[in-house]
């Protein structure tokens, strides 16, 4: 048993923890968990917790359901919000099959293969995210408003927002989740907490925490935190612009002094196979119908394949917020929302970027102008295409990925194209109150 097993069975002991969960995220997305007790920790770690794979989404078939939960001791961290006499903390879990092999469908050990060919490079991942979301509330007939009007970096004086962010970073960094920002964002109710830098698995779990923790924390402040990409037409989506460096021990090697907005040339190449392989993986950065209203729907979504500098229309941006120094070098991709697997979609980014690195990919010249306000001829003649303007298309554009399916194995692959195939039909069947407005004028 290692030091950090070890370091768990004790705390549980001295802290009266009575209930253990073991957390895992399924192909969609879904944050998935199962209560052990205490004495059954122990053995947890020597052999993991049995359970029917089948029955999680995605995960395996069902000649194939006996699997195992495997839990990082590394993970482990008391739920604040379960804080009383009977404690709860909870770890989160590989699953493997019987024979101690990961699942091929776990969205953990997609993310882990990735880091694992990264590591072979020489180089670690570490991630940023600034995650947006909404407040809201339902009124009797179901329909939900925001549970504010303010605008952004308002102050609102007695305001549910400003109590409810205090309250919810306190418990992030209860639980070491550090927190950079938070503010109030453009929208009315939405709401951005930044998460200071980790190592991207770390912050995949970090992220699946934080939704649980800002879920939790509107429960008790009387209202709904949504993730979802627009839940209001007339109000900017939630995105999760998530910054990228890769380092060598301690070196930044996306710094270079002499590069341009202080770029190496091993930063423009991972950007230009972020930007090459764009459409292919919009699928996983964008996975729901919904994702494409933001990216189309205005409010500094980017909706075309280009970088910049201070362009906050491109795709992918190197910001140059502290100049000189070395470590702060990264490069920002905008069009990921909070409501994706940070698994998969960190997995598929970052083996977009590895692929631009090792193949030698030349960066394209920067877009320097508000690319909406141009004309598609003149997008045209700069050579900046369109992401994948719906889900049906995004899927598309999957379909033919090599690259989306060597990163996300064969069955998750597979899985991932028929669950988006099925939202992108049963959506499409729908009749909206938009097509009813067409054929039944007001009275």
């Amino acid at each position: 048993m290692d030091k950090q097993q070890e370091y768990v069975l004790r705390a549980i002991e001295e802290r009266d923890i009575r209930f253990v969960r073991l957390w895992f995220t399924d192909v969609r997305g879904q944050l998935k968990s199962v209560a052990i007790a205490p004495a059954e920790v122990e053995g947890a770690f020597d052999e993991g917790i049995g359970f029917d794979g089948s029955s999680v989404e995605g995960l395996t078939r069902v000649y194939e359901s006996d699997m195992l939960l495997a839990p990082d001791p590394a993970s482990f961290q008391m739920l604040p919000w379960r804080a009383g006499s009977n404690g709860v903390a909870r770890m989160f879990c590989d699953v493997l099959t019987p024979d101690g092999q990961p699942a091929r469908t776990d969205p953990r050990a997609v993310l882990e293969r990735q880091l694992a060919r990264a590591a072979d490079a020489g180089f670690t991942c570490y991630v940023h995210p600034e995650i947006e979301f909404y407040l809201v509330k339902k009124d009797e007939n179901g329909m939900i408003a925001p549970t504010d009007h303010a605008g952004y970096f308002d102050h609102v004086a007695g305001g549910t927002a400003h109590d409810f962010r205090r309250r919810a970073i306190t418990m992030l960094e209860n639980m070491g989740i550090s927190v950079e920002f938070s503010h109030h964002e453009g929208g009315a109710g939405q709401n951005e907490i930044d998460l200071r830098f980790a190592d991207a698995l770390s912050m995949a779990d970090n992220i699946q925490t934080f939704k649980a923790v800002i879920e939790e924390v509107a429960i008790q402040e009387g209202c709904i935190a949504t993730f979802m990409p627009k839940p209001f037409v007339e109000q900017p989506g939630s995105g999760m612009h998530t910054h990228f460096s890769l380092f060598e021990g301690e070196r930044n090697v996306f710094y270079d002094p002499a590069g341009q907005y202080q770029l190496s040339a091993t930063g423009r190449s991972f950007i230009a196979g972020i930007l090459r392989h764009a459409q292919e993986i919009t699928a996983v950065t964008n996975q729901h119908v919904n994702s494409y209203k933001r990216l189309w729907g205005g409010g500094e979504a980017p909706s075309y394949v280009c970088w910049g500098h201070n362009n906050r229309s491109a795709l992918v941006r190197v910001p140059m917020h502290k100049p000189g120094k070395a470590q702060s070098v990264r490069v920002e991709y905008r069009s990921l929302d909070s409501a994706a697997n940070p698994y998969l979609a960190f997995a598929v980014i970052l083996a977009a970027g590895l692929k631009g690195i090792e193949e030698g990919y030349d960066l394209p010249a920067e877009a320097e102008d508000d690319v909406w306000a141009l004309s598609p001829l003149e997008r045209e003649a700069l050579g900046i295409e369109a992401l994948p303007t719906s889900l049906k298309s995004a899927v598309a554009a999957m379909r033919d990925s090599e690259l989306v399916a060597q990163t996300l194995g064969e069955d998750a692959f597979a899985y991932f194209l028929r669950d988006k195939e099925q939202e992108w039909r049963a959506y499409d069947a729908q009749v909206t109150q938009y097509e009813i407005s067409q054929f039944f004028p007001k009275d």
